[in-house]
């Protein structure tokens, strides 16, 4: 009978580390481009690995590391945001829901003259905002791989031309932008694997 890991390295991941749970090296690698990790039964074999780093452990064995999208499963409880743009109004809107049961926990909009990505970083922000009052550290998921870049940056780097209609937007993302600077979050911005998982809870259904 195959021995069960009980131990996780991850060597490229939002933290590297030795991880003693398959979740808390899942929160590591999910929504990492080329996330490198490898579960391991026993402590002494894991923290050798993780020492001698990634590339030392592929020569010293056969057995290719990589992830497999279609073994992972969503983190719960945890908050999904998402937005959604008129393509032919530029009216966005966004939302976060609660990732398990899909009940809305806020929801702004409609702006004029807006993105979709500039929807997807501020229903982040926003999520991260609303968790860390609420005293959450649960995952934020998303679907935009774009929106994470901006929130790890800390600065949305949109290429919107501001008009007199979407002039609230750019307060918005300045507000964002500042919350980000000034504050701390130990929540996971986590990337909602859509092609696995079928489409995020907080879509708004109007594709």
């Amino acid at each position: 009978m195959e021995k069960k890991n009980n131990y996780y390295v991850v060597w490229a991941g939002f933290n590297p580390g030795i991880y003693n749970s398959w979740d808390r090296c899942q929160e590591q690698i999910k929504g990492y481009n080329n996330a490198k990790f490898k579960g391991f039964v026993d402590f002494a074999d894991a923290e050798r690995a993780f020492k001698i780093g990634y590339g030392a452990y592929m020569k010293m064995n056969t057995t290719h590391v990589q992830i497999d999208k279609s073994s992972l499963k969503p983190v719960f409880p945890s908050l999904a945001v998402d937005a959604a743009c008129n393509t032919v109004s530029g009216d966005m809107e966004y939302r976060g829901v609660d990732a398990h049961s899909g009940k809305e926990i806020f929801r702004q909009g409609p702006y004029f003259d807006g993105t979709n990505n500039i929807g997807e970083f501020l229903a982040i922000v926003h999520g991260l905002a609303f968790l860390q009052k609420q005293g959450s550290k649960i995952p934020v998921y998303t679907d935009s791989v774009t929106a994470i870049s901006w929130v790890r940056r800390k600065q949305a780097n949109t290429k919107l031309e501001k008009t007199s209609r979407n002039e609230i937007l750019f307060e918005l993302i300045q507000r964002a932008e500042n919350w980000l600077k000034s504050n701390k979050w130990e929540n996971p911005i986590l990337k909602w694997e859509t092609k696995v998982w079928g489409e995020i809870p907080a879509d708004f259904g109007r594709k």
